[in-house]
């Protein structure tokens, strides 16, 4: 996950980097010389535009001080950007989604504390949505600039294939389970899954685990407390994905389905599935490849119903609060004041919300919704924009917010889970060895 709304999630272009952004040159150590600041980010379209803009916009104003921008592949980025890191060569502007990732860069003194810089810009904190700080922030302390869209987990559903049961979207967990017998027998899968991509699977962990317990029962994992999968609540929640799965919920061969082809996607539009939890960002690939489907008004989407007997605020939600830069500690003193400049400046600035906008996103920016107006996807865009001003809670997504080692042996057990090979009590203690890693 990470990638902006509207963006397939196999990232596209070329598999090296590429230049983009005035100023020439490439990554180098912190930044290609005192007079200017590197920056490295993804290629993917229309995205890779609107930052590259941003740049531009950026050098114009400030032709002493320009940022040279780099762009790389999803995959040839994640490669990168860790080995030029770990070599102490890292681009000044370091882009990423926060979490665990962002966690490793601290403890190797490898990114700025930027509480002070906050502080200092109270505006420009104030300028963005609260809930997106919490990625951005280890042991209370800010450690990048959130930036750029938020992208919750939605629930989608087919109007057409509930008229043709004649019931209603679920309003509860006992609703889920009572329209899986009945969207079988009326020969459409209950639920949409690309499981092969083993994230997919996860964001029904996501909702369970904050429906039932609230945010305080992954925190515990995230804090490295000793045996924290443990919780009741998690064994309940686990139960539960799996009596789902015994149901039929999800159309037949999930597990070799892929999200990354968005053929999940194309199992809603086409009228086989029912409904579909999935990112904001499907909501462009959908409207872009579903024909009528979203143009028609056929595509209705909430946020996911409480459960039952749970605690957790329904309120809540999960995804991706933002992306988030960082700087290096290796760039120069004169390369770091380039880079917060950017920061207060262009970033998040009118012109870049304004394109955000544009690609079909909610940028994390309060009061951006007053660029909704006329958008054709404006009421998509105020539903998603609510999630994120409402949620008392908004929760990274869990193989981001662990480190890259336990994130790896979650979603390999999440597979297991979701293809019922191991029981939720394997799946804890299995997590539990890995807790802190």
């Amino acid at each position: 996950m990470g990638l902006p709304m509207g963006a397939a999630l196999a990232a596209c272009g070329s598999s090296g980097p590429t230049q983009a952004g005035a100023g020439g040159g490439g990554g180098g150590t912190g930044g290609g010389g005192a007079g200017s600041a590197t920056y490295w980010y993804l290629s993917t379209q229309p995205q890779e535009g609107v930052r590259t803009r941003t740049i531009e916009r950026f050098n114009k104003a400030n032709p002493n001080g320009k940022i040279t921008g780099t762009t790389f592949q999803n995959d040839a980025f994640k490669t990168k950007i860790k080995t030029a890191i770990g070599a102490g060569q890292a681009p000044t502007l370091i882009w990423g989604w926060g979490g665990g990732t962002l966690r490793s860069y601290v403890q190797a003194g490898q990114v700025d504390d930027l509480t002070s810089f906050f502080d200092e810009n109270t505006a420009l904190k104030d300028r963005l949505f609260p809930s997106s700080f919490g990625a951005a922030t280890i042991d209370g302390k800010i450690y990048a600039m959130p930036c750029e869209t938020m992208q919750p987990i939605v629930l989608y559903y087919d109007k057409r294939a509930f008229e043709k049961i004649k019931a209603e979207p679920p309003q509860s967990w006992g609703d889920i389970m009572a329209l899986v017998p009945k969207f079988n027998a009326a020969g459409i899968a209950p639920f949409s899954l690309g499981g092969q991509s083993r994230w997919t699977n996860m964001m029904w962990l996501e909702f369970l685990f904050d429906r039932m317990g609230g945010p305080e029962v992954f925190q515990a994992v995230f804090d490295g407390e000793k045996d924290a999968w443990s919780n009741p609540i998690a064994i309940d929640a686990l139960t539960k994905m799996q009596d789902l799965i015994k149901a039929d919920g999800f159309i037949k061969g999930f597990s070799s389905i892929t999200a990354d082809s968005n053929a999940d996607q194309a199992l809603l539009y086409t009228g086989k599935a029912a409904m579909m939890l999935h990112g904001g960002w499907t909501y462009g690939g959908m409207k872009q490849d579903g024909g009528d489907f979203v143009p028609g008004g056929n595509l209705g989407y909430m946020n996911f119903p409480p459960i039952d007997g749970g605690t957790g605020d329904p309120s809540n939600t999960v995804g991706n609060p933002g992306q988030y830069i960082s700087i290096s500690s290796k760039a120069t003193p004169e390369q770091k004041e380039i880079a917060k400049k950017f920061f207060t400046t262009e970033l998040m600035g009118d012109q870049a919300v304004k394109e955000w906008v544009e690609t079909g996103a909610v940028p994390i920016v309060n009061g951006a919704d007053k660029q909704f107006t006329g958008s054709p996807d404006a009421d998509f865009l105020n539903f998603a924009y609510g999630i994120a001003a409402n949620a008392k809670t908004f929760a990274q997504s869990w193989d981001q917010a662990l480190s890259p080692t336990a994130a790896e042996v979650l979603l390999d057990n999440i597979a297991k889970l979701f293809q019922l090979s191991i029981s939720p009590q394997q799946f804890t203690e299995n997590m539990n060895a890995v807790i802190g890693k």
